[in-house]
């Protein structure tokens, strides 16, 4: 619906703890990753809609890490 707010949601990304722990930057991992800075950005800062399973499966080998390390589902009635 046009002027409504953006929707809400309970997914919660941990790029910033993933990428402190690995003493990396965000340009770092786009770079790996083959992603502008600023998609990954938006996945960071919470702002992301989606993303692709392709992008998912870069960041978590760039990152050495599983989905649920980068993912969390905040307890809600959506989780």
């Amino acid at each position: 619906m046009a002027g409504s707010p953006p929707e809400s949601h309970s997914i919660h990304v941990h790029l910033d703890r993933l990428l402190a722990e690995r003493n990396m930057t965000l340009t770092q991992l786009a770079a790996q990753v083959g992603v502008t800075n600023v998609n990954l950005s938006v996945l960071k800062n919470g702002r992301a809609k989606a993303i692709r399973f392709s992008t998912l499966t870069s960041i978590c080998q760039a990152l050495d890490c599983q989905p649920g390390d980068l993912l969390s589902c905040q307890p809600s009635d959506d989780c």
